[in-house]
């Protein structure tokens, strides 16, 4: 398969090595090659480290320790609109606030393309907290800061003046020496001073207009920061990779056939279709220097519910890519939902396992997709390997084609007298991340079970734009649970079944000592023996909104999740 549709602008320009070099020598900060070794003292990047595995090295907090947990301190992170107001409010053991001009209160720094009449409070921490040098950079909406890891002081605040958009979330930042990268809901990847929160550059990476907006946490691989988009409506989309130090486009990838002849384009009823055809890039993917890949997961097709206009698999819309980090080329793909009519996005950060499958050694990947299914893949070629049903109630599919994926049931598309469906429109598992515990070769993930009854309300043969054109009723009672699978089978090693009501989107983090850290959906952060399930902790903080992360600091390792606004930071006492 030729894959030159794919890219808008290979390569169109790479700094001289010599000059790169020279920069990269006097950054300081944190170096990109790191970003290679094993989770261990920090949180450099989205997942921790490439692999997607969330997965750390250390051991203090274990299956005998983790009941020693204690809260080290706390912050409720604040918004600050233009006038640089702001602050934190801290508490627990050293938490006091922001360091700044005034007590309490740290220096915000406003950037931002807006006029400044548009003001959106600081929303829940829905993504990664990077921890370098003892320093967080969390991120929300709008807004990023600098917080003091030994003791949650804030160190300063950035504001960005949005022009508006869609404020869902922001997934985190990326970092390359001493910058440090956010995505901003009205388009704009921007780069800061690690060390003062000073902007050094922003640049646009897709159009206000058209309705896009940006949540991806950047992803840096080498001196290139990859970026990713979003959009509700019937726009394209597309993936991009930008000089880390002057944010020039390097190259864009567009994830459907834009031009006459474009591989894939046999699977859209027409060129007009497919260019209109979503697949979008919500939540950063995984990279694999062996191969020099970067694999991620696009969103659904559009229109979203209707999709008598675009019959086919309608590729590459939710479905595993796999991109040559240097130029954007696309080098295979899998699809996961071919022709996806739920928004069953396979936007989730899939995990790189270097595994055996018949007792032979395989680089693999596997997901957990929001339609219910299971995945393991061979990241080198994309070719399948296993596929399984982990969604307990998941009835959308008539079975497995030769490939693995799933054949979609026609019957449970959305109809006028209703069909019956799981999973629901949020699916079994959603953006939030999975985990992989090379020890146990287990894969950890959230599983949600539900029905809901799906009405075409617009019978209209050109289908409706963007996610219109349905109504969705959730029907019945159906209980959630936490899944550990066997990659090499798709079967669940064990799982534990929340109390009714319980369950829901909380990421995961697992480690060496053996333990596994999520959400339980009834106000708990919960830790389990990571090889049987056995329950061993649990404490009482409200719903986390973002994945736990662990990291070492002055000899003692600590555990941080954020429920809102607020942080929590824990270590053993």
């Amino acid at each position: 398969m030729s894959p030159q549709f794919f890219l808008l602008a290979a390569t169109l320009a790479a700094a001289p090595v010599l000059t790169f070099a020279q920069n990269a020598a006097n950054q300081g900060g944190l170096d990109p090659a790191s970003l290679k070794q094993p989770l261990s003292e920090s949180w450099p990047t989205y997942s921790g480290d490439y692999t997607g595995q969330r997965f750390s090295r250390l051991t203090q907090i274990n299956r005998e320790t983790v009941k020693n947990l204690t809260l080290n301190w706390t912050i409720e992170v604040r918004a600050a609109g233009p006038d640089g107001n702001g602050g934190g409010d801290g508490g627990g053991r050293g938490g006091r606030g922001g360091r700044g001009g005034n007590p309490g209160v740290a220096r915000t720094i406003v950037g931002g393309k807006g006029t400044g009449d548009v003001f959106v409070g600081a929303s829940n921490i829905k993504g990664t907290i990077l921890q370098v040098d003892g320093i967080l950079y969390v991120t929300a909406p709008d807004h990023a800061w600098a917080i003091d890891a030994r003791d949650g002081q804030e160190l300063w605040h950035y504001y960005w003046k949005t022009r508006g958009g869609t404020h869902i979330g922001s997934r985190g930042a990326g970092m390359w020496h001493n910058y440090l990268y956010f995505e901003t809901p009205d388009n704009y990847l921007v780069a800061l001073d690690a060390r003062t929160g000073e902007e050094r550059w922003s640049v646009e990476i897709a159009s206000f207009d058209e309705q896009y907006f940006s949540t991806m946490a950047p992803m840096v691989i080498g001196n290139k920061v990859i970026a990713g988009t979003g959009n509700d409506l019937d726009r394209p989309g597309f993936v991009q990779a930008f000089d880390a130090e002057t944010g020039k486009l390097l190259w864009k990838t567009y994830t459907v056939p834009m031009n006459p002849g474009d591989p894939g384009l046999e699977t859209w009823p027409s060129l007009d279709a497919a260019r209109h055809g979503g697949g979008q890039h919500w939540i950063p993917g995984v990279y694999d220097p062996d191969t020099n890949l970067y694999i991620l997961g696009t969103g659904n097709p559009t229109p979203g519910y209707t999709g008598v206009g675009r019959k086919g698999d309608n590729l590459y819309t939710c479905s595993l890519i796999a991109l040559d980090a240097d130029t954007g080329k696309l080098k295979w793909h899998y699809q996961t939902s071919p022709h996806d009519t739920h928004d069953w996005d396979s936007a989730q950060t899939p995990i790189l396992i270097d595994g055996e499958v018949n007792g032979q050694p395989r680089k693999l990947l596997s997901t957990a997709s929001r339609n219910g299914y299971f995945f393991t893949v061979d990241r080198v070629t994309g070719k399948h390997v296993v596929t399984s049903k982990f969604g307990a109630t998941t009835n959308w599919a008539l079975g497995l084609r030769e490939t693995g994926e799933p054949e979609p049931n026609p019957a449970k598309e959305a109809i006028i007298p209703g069909s019956l469906v799981s999973p629901v429109e949020g699916g079994v598992t959603n953006w939030q991340p999975p985990a992989y515990n090379p020890q146990t070769g287990l894969f950890y993930t959230q599983e949600n079970n539900g029905f809901n009854l799906l009405y075409l309300t617009d019978p209209d043969p050109r289908g409706s734009m963007g996610l219109g054109g349905k109504e969705r009723i959730n029907v019945g009672q159906s209980r959630n649970a936490f899944q550990a699978i066997d990659y090499k089978t798709g079967k669940p090693a064990w799982r534990h079944e929340w109390p009714r009501g319980g369950g829901g989107g909380f990421g995961v983090l697992t480690s060496a000592g053996n333990v596994v850290f999520t959400g339980d959906g009834s106000g708990n952060l919960v830790a389990f023996d990571a090889q049987i399930g056995t329950l061993l902790w649990h404490t009482r903080i409200g719903n986390i909104t973002n994945a736990p992360q662990t990291y070492l600091l002055d000899g003692k390792q600590h555990l941080l999740v954020a429920v809102g606004t607020r942080i929590f930071d824990f270590v053993l006492y």
